[in-house]
């Protein structure tokens, strides 16, 4: 049911003398707390009418609402419905606009009390062209007021729309306009003089203390696009430079140079190193800040010190932020005597790998007087300049197949952009909320222990949620590197299946499942797996079909035994031993004939990254098929094609 008519049309015609402006987000943001402040702040107890626009503005202030109910009893909140904002049960009444009416393009915050009144009434016309990127900067037109009469009169148009909408509270509605003085009667009795009490001290100081709060948000989020940007062009300065020469050397050179103005007090060097090769070669490509003295020609390499050496070799960064203090630096004597000597503070040694093999290291030198702890984007960003330069060693190494080059080099930029661009989704948007709540319980003493409680959660909650993105991250890297130990024995799997549904079952989720059945023999045998690694792969499958199946869908898990030398299926062709093999068969979104092999790649995703609409990494069916390719297995998806549905099928050893 769609109303025709703004709400802040109909106030300019109604009380012709008022004057719209031009506001941005941030500033009625501003406003609104700061008048809400006043409400909350105060003895009063007053009609509150407030417009979200979408479901999810309301979200975001959902808390504070619940707040401002402890206060009174006349709220009633609209805004066009995304989930189940229509049945929501509150303190206050809530009003679902049609997304398609002008109110839906409106934000309406009215407050009509005995000792004040007042209002915001303004229509969107400048939408963000990015989404949330670029949120701050969505534009209104329209009017804020403390005059009584305007905001009283906004009060009983906005009331009269909301009985459009509900009319069922017709009732409700007609004892607030009398208790509230809102009847055409009422209001014509209010003269035009007639000024709401306010505390202006209060409300100027709540207002620049929200206004300086968005400021600094915005100070803070343009640093990090700066920071951002500077490291692109970094990135892409050294990417340019390798596609445009086929010499290391002038690569390496360019690689230093940009890399080292980066950092204050800074010593870059670059030099080829390889752990079966010690043999070592004056250092050829080093930058210095100015008053660091230089390395060049000498023979020099912490790569090859024991202390570092097992490190580098599982490709991992070494970053230290103080070598005085470091206790294996401590340990050796001659090691502490060098970096002394080279007045090397803090250090960041970074290999350049390829394929598995270490072709050379990056090292940051800090030779400040004070220690430098070097941050993620920093060991981010080397390491990321680390990859393109491996591509330069292999370059050099492949000067007479330029054909191949090409293809390792697109290869190597598709894995860094699928990296970049996902992880750094993932990352941070948990970071966001953690960082969100950590500065609303650093910045608002006064905030209630319920609040608090609240916000702690919220970051626990991200919190988990990083450390399970970190957590693929290095399991994947065992699986890979050859590093996890499996302890084989007979497991039940029908066992395992109630044990990773039950998980998925967990009261504390807010995720609706889709139905899972079970269609499991009696009399299955146990198989010989890792149990660990069998309910990883589960866990990962099911959690998988449910992200992609609707919650009215349905999800199936099936188990036959059979002999590959008689099967029909060409994947288990060599291993001749009684296998078991699961079926996980969904609903769901289906996947296309020539993405059945692509799904198990690392950091593959269906959609688009800009465009998806289900969060992820990619990992998940990259680590299901090391898993069971290392427990004796196989796994491989088959589909009938895009929204039909989808079967993962995976063998096991019978025990």
């Amino acid at each position: 049911m769609k109303s025709p008519n703004s709400l802040l049309q109909e106030l300019l015609q109604t009380v012709p003398n008022l004057n719209s402006q031009v506001y941005f987000k941030a500033s009625l943001t501003a406003l609104s707390h700061a008048m809400e402040d006043l409400l909350l702040l105060g003895t009063d107890k007053p009609l509150v009418i407030s417009n979200f626009q979408q479901e999810r503005f309301y979200r975001q202030e959902n808390r504070r609402y619940q707040r401002i109910a402890q206060f009174t009893d006349q709220i009633y909140v609209l805004a066009a419905p995304e989930s189940d904002f229509a049945t929501t049960s509150s303190a206050y009444e809530v009003i679902p606009l049609d997304p398609e009416d002008d109110l839906a393009q409106e934000w309406h915050l009215i407050i009509v009390g005995t000792e004040y009144a007042a209002c915001i009434v303004c229509q969107e016309f400048a939408s963000q062209v990015d989404g949330v990127s670029l949120d701050e900067t969505r534009q209104f037109k329209g009017i804020w007021s403390f005059d009584y009469k305007v905001s009283t009169t906004a009060a009983q148009l906005l009331l009269d729309k909301i009985l459009f909408y509900r009319p069922e509270l017709t009732e409700k509605v007609e004892s607030t306009k009398l208790q509230y003085g809102l009847t055409n009667k009422k209001l014509s009795q209010i003269s035009s003089s007639q000024s709401s009490q306010i505390d202006a001290k209060l409300f100027t100081e709540r207002l620049v203390t929200y206004l300086q709060s968005s400021l600094y948000k915005q100070i803070k989020a343009y640093r990090t696009i700066t920071q951002k940007e500077r490291n692109e062009r970094l990135i892409n300065a050294i990417t340019t430079t390798i596609r445009n020469s086929l010499k290391p050397e002038e690569i390496f050179q360019v690689t230093v140079q940009e890399l080292g103005k980066i950092f204050r007090n800074c010593r870059c060097l670059l030099y080829r190193y390889n752990n079966e090769n010690e043999t070592i070669t004056p250092i050829e490509y080093e930058w210095v800040s100015i008053g660091v003295s230089s390395l060049k020609g000498q023979i020099w390499s912490l790569a090859n010190h024991p202390l570092f050496q097992e490190v580098l070799a599982s490709e991992q960064t070494i970053a230290i932020a103080d070598t005085t203090q470091d206790l294996g630096i401590k340990t050796n004597p001659y090691l502490s005597t060098q970096l002394a000597q080279w007045q090397i503070k803090s250090c960041l040694i970074v290999p350049i790998c390829y394929q598995e093999n270490c072709l050379g290291i990056l090292e940051l030198h800090h030779c400040g007087t004070s220690a430098h702890i070097w941050s993620e984007s920093e060991r981010g960003l080397v390491e990321a300049i680390a990859n393109q330069v491996a591509a330069a060693f292999i370059q050099g190494e492949a000067y007479n197949n330029l054909e191949s080059l090409n293809q390792q080099l697109a290869a190597l930029e598709r894995s860094q952009s699928n990296l970049i661009a996902i992880v750094g989704h993932e990352l941070r948007t948990p970071l966001s909320t953690i960082l969100v709540c950590l500065e609303s319980l650093a910045n608002e003493p006064d905030m209630s222990p319920d609040y608090q409680q609240s916000m702690l959660e919220i970051a626990l909650t991200d919190l988990e949620r990083m450390r399970l993105l970190i957590q693929d991250f290095l399991t994947l890297s065992r699986l890979e590197g050859g590093w996890m130990r499996w302890q084989l024995e007979p497991i039940s799997l029908e066992t395992t299946l109630d044990l990773v549904i039950s998980s998925l079952k967990e009261p504390s989720s807010s995720k609706t499942l889709p139905q899972i059945l079970l269609q499991i023999p009696q009399d299955l045998p146990l198989v010989q797996v890792d149990g660990e690694g069998l309910t990883e792969v589960l866990a990962k499958l099911l959690d998988n079909a449910c992200k992609f199946t609707n919650p009215d869908g349905k999800i199936t898990i099936c188990a036959k035994v059979f002999n590959p030398e008689i099967s029909s299926s060409p994947q288990n062709q060599s291993n001749l031993k009684q296998m078991l093999e699961v079926i996980i068969k969904d609903t769901g979104r289906g996947i296309e004939a020539n993405q059945l092999e692509a799904i198990f790649e690392r950091f593959y995703q269906e959609e688009n990254f800009l465009r998806r609409t289900i969060g992820g990494t990619g990992l998940g069916l990259a680590i299901c098929r090391q898993i069971i390719q290392q427990l004796g297995g196989n796994i491989w998806a088959v589909s009938a094609g895009k929204n039909k549905g989808s079967e993962l099928h995976f063998t096991l050893a019978i025990a």
